[in-house]
């Protein structure tokens, strides 16, 4: 039998799909673990909508913008509705998996922002927004980066292999402009005083952690694309030593400041060492990439502290610190840490000049102030149409009443469903 290299690229790359569509799942865990029991439903909900919808609007427009033609370099201009892949052509069945492969991706970007905004959030509002970032601010972005725009003519050109950026930030800085927009949760804030509101279960959040963890083999080895390509190997090893390192290094760091080994700040170290190497997971060796992760956990930690009792932005899951801070930090690494042997590259500290450096500065800058800027435009105009945020009354009782007519917990509440 022949073998046949395009097979097995779309064997691998249909593997990681549902690796990191089991993502979604992870997601939906730790923010419904990280909110309280009474909006349980409402959590569940934004999350199959961010794969139902985003899976329908990437399709339809997303994709096209993407990767479609990009001659000015600033927006993908066909393939919509997959119009220009042909299954009879020798790569048309590589295609359609590359295609479901960025799919779930898109979904990703989307439900970071569910956690951020979770507790006092319109659903219909949500749904508005869920549109926007699978169908054109998350694709736009993405056209500058992997669909051969102008970020690639920077420099020696930006490099974010599976998306620290595309992705991880982007979700951030729209999570950001969604917090600052809805406001923080009733009761968050006295005298200007931020206020622990826990989550209802650690357990479904660390649940949530590992199945992300598990998921992100999918996502960062996944983004070769290829089956034959053996640097698999040290992805898989970068992308655990980075999450391993990004859980110590939140754990000791929370130590030093709060004198407890904090449970929150460990699991969200772990989704910060993941997010901060998903750019150099093929250009970093295992050393870098345990330092990347490790500082990582530092960042989270800080930029958590930052949001929350300095710009007094109320983010229950942590999703701003974790993705958005993380994500720029992760991508600036590449320019510090990339090393030529493994991704034919040389960061600053590896003799590669401030070059490569410089082109990561501007993607980071660039990134946040196309998406900081769109989103806070899309959630403004949503608040100032249907608004964006739920009543005193709708908070006090709970979004999965008020939105959904149903309890999470019906045998452990006294709440009457509408």
């Amino acid at each position: 039998m022949d073998f046949n290299p395009v097979a097995l690229d779309i064997v691998w790359t249909l593997l990681a799909t549902v690796l990191v569509f089991l993502m979604q799942a992870g997601f939906s865990l730790l923010e419904a673990g990280a909110t309280r029991a009474k909006n349980s439903i409402n959590i569940i909900m934004k999350n199959i909508m961010d794969m139902s919808l985003g899976s329908l609007v990437f399709w339809l427009v997303g994709f096209g913008f993407m990767f479609g033609t990009n001659s000015s370099g600033w927006i993908g201009t066909d393939n919509f509705l997959l119009s220009k892949i042909d299954p009879a052509s020798e790569t048309g069945y590589f295609d359609f998996a590359f295609f479901i492969f960025q799919t779930v991706f898109a979904a990703t970007a989307a439900t970071i922002i569910s956690g951020a905004v979770a507790e006092r959030t319109k659903f219909t509002a949500y749904l508005i927004y869920a549109v926007a970032v699978t169908g054109f601010i998350y694709p736009i972005f993405g056209s500058w980066v992997w669909g051969g725009g102008w970020l690639n003519d920077i420099g020696p050109g930006f490099v974010d292999f599976a998306g620290s950026t595309v992705v991880h930030s982007v979700g951030g800085w729209a999570a950001l402009a969604g917090a600052i927009v809805v406001g923080p949760r009733l009761g968050k804030y006295i005298d200007g005083k931020p206020q622990r509101l826990p989550g209802h279960s650690v357990v479904l959040m660390a649940l949530g952690v590992f199945i992300l963890w598990f998921g992100w083999f999918g996502f960062n080895a996944g983004s070769t694309v290829s089956g034959n390509d053996g640097s698999i190997a040290v992805i898989f090893i970068t992308t655990n030593l980075a999450a391993a390192a990004g859980a110590v290094g939140a754990m000791v760091l929370s130590y030093a400041i709060w004198k407890r080994f904090d449970v929150y700040m460990t699991l969200n170290g772990v989704i910060a060492g993941l997010v901060a190497i998903t750019a150099g997971c093929a250009n970093m060796g295992p050393g870098m990439a345990l330092l990347t992760g490790l500082i990582g956990g530092f960042v989270v930690v800080g930029s958590s502290i930052l949001l929350e009792n300095v710009l007094k932005i109320d983010d229950p899951v942590g999703a701003i610190a974790a993705h958005g801070f993380t994500g720029a930090w992760g991508t600036i690494a590449v320019g510090l840490f990339a090393q030529e042997e493994f991704g034919g590259i040389n960061g600053l500290l590896f003799g590669g000049g401030a070059g490569q450096l410089g082109a990561q500065f501007i993607g980071v800058i660039a990134a946040f102030v196309f998406v900081f800027g769109t989103s806070l435009a899309v959630f403004k105009l949503i608040d100032l149409t249907i608004g964006m945020r739920a009543s005193d009354e709708e908070q006090k009782i709970g979004l999965d009443v008020t939105e959904h007519s149903a309890s999470g917990y019906p045998d452990f509440t006294n709440v009457v469903e509408k």
